[in-house]
């Protein structure tokens, strides 16, 4: 079952940063789709994953230290929810870098790249982002 939701929240992730590059002026699919409906349907499956196997962690568990983290990652469906996290997360964030973009008129194909940044590396395409829109 886990293996199944990992690949349904990936393809549907997949499905939002293909309309952000290739679909930037369709705002419903931007501002509504990309940013609310599938980052809302993958966080959903985030909290029903930290509701079924949060109980099964172990003793040390949490998110207080390093250690604790990696308690909790050592619990299949609890990795899969940090790991869906980022799908849902990273993705709300490129919706309003394409957003924000336009609206300050980046042009898009400036955008592109910072998108496939942030897409693999989160923070590090959102500062890639910041650098292209104030420089």
């Amino acid at each position: 079952m886990l293996d199944s939701i990992f690949s349904a929240a990936g393809t549907l992730a997949m499905v939002g940063w293909a309309g952000l590059i290739l679909l930037p002026g369709q705002r419903w699919f931007v501002e509504v789709v990309a940013r609310i409906v599938i980052p809302l349907f993958i966080a959903c499956v985030y909290v029903f994953l930290m509701a079924t196997h949060f109980p099964s962690a172990p003793a040390n568990a949490g998110f207080g230290s390093l250690e604790g983290v990696a308690a909790l990652f050592s619990v299949p469906g609890l990795l899969l929810a940090g790991w869906i996290h980022y799908l849902a997360f990273d993705l709300f964030v490129g919706s309003w870098e394409v957003s924000d973009a336009r609206a300050n008129g980046v042009h898009h194909l400036l955008v592109v790249p910072c998108l496939v940044v942030t897409f693999m590396a989160g923070p590090a395409g959102l500062a890639l982002y910041f650098i292209v829109k104030y420089v």
